[in-house]
């Protein structure tokens, strides 16, 4: 069927106006959880860090696993099916990432109601029904509760979801992103951004964060001669 389609696409900057990836899957639910879970690995910045006591590195990606993963799967079980048209849309920017299924929220539910407790109440009970058994959901209302508890213990800012045009999306956004600023003198507006990203934190934050958090363009060689010119 036409409309079993994942739209997935890495953006430069904040907007549309530029791909950095455009990819499209067609297949059956499964598939199409897993082709969006292999884009995420390859595109979600992923922060490494060691613990006394362990040998193991522990990696953290910067949106969590468990979060996106829920709010894909729950794209894939409440969409409207009945537009041909229609599809799955992730797409990840500098600053977000944001999952969008085509159809309105139903039920009677609004956005403010999936973060409170409510009733679990598919729009497409079967295939909810085989999610559920396959251990990917549960059927009691939280997934939403579940995301945004997830979002918050990685540090980013809480969870949107909003309904517009007959389409729903779900916004993980970044709490530590600090938009370049481009002008005539690129190293002090620089300088500026790490400034003001190291007054946001008491304990410091590592190099690769730094370089994440200034957005694509923004190169580990460029970022430690800005902390050098900043120590001198």
């Amino acid at each position: 069927m036409p409309q079993c389609l994942l739209r997935v696409a890495r953006f430069r900057d904040l907007d549309r106006s530029e791909f950095l990836d455009n990819r499209q899957f067609n297949g059956n639910a499964f598939s199409l959880l897993a082709s969006a879970e292999r884009f995420l690995r390859d595109h979600v910045p992923i922060a490494s860090r060691f613990e006394s006591g362990r040998m193991a590195r522990i990696d953290e990606p910067l949106y969590p696993p468990l979060a996106t993963r829920e709010a894909i799967a729950n794209a894939i079980c409440h969409r409207d099916y009945a537009l041909g048209g229609g599809s799955i849309g992730l797409a990840m920017y500098d600053d977000r990432l944001e999952v969008t299924s085509i159809g309105p929220l139903h039920f009677g539910l609004t956005p403010d109601d999936l973060f409170g407790p409510h009733e679990s109440k598919p729009w497409n009970p079967l295939i909810a029904r085989i999610f559920y058994r396959r251990g990917i959901i549960e059927e009691w209302g939280r997934g939403t509760l579940k995301m945004a508890d997830l979002a918050k213990s990685a540090g980013l800012s809480r969870i949107e979801i909003e309904e517009h045009n007959d389409c729903v999306t779900v916004r993980f956004r970044r709490a530590d992103y600090v938009p370049p600023r481009h002008g005539r003198n690129e190293a002090i507006d620089r300088q500026e951004a790490v400034l003001t990203l190291l007054d946001r934190v008491e304990e410091g934050i590592p190099l690769r964060e730094i370089v994440t958090s200034l957005g694509t363009g923004t190169s580990k060689r460029q970022v430690s001669r800005t902390l050098a010119d900043l120590r001198n």
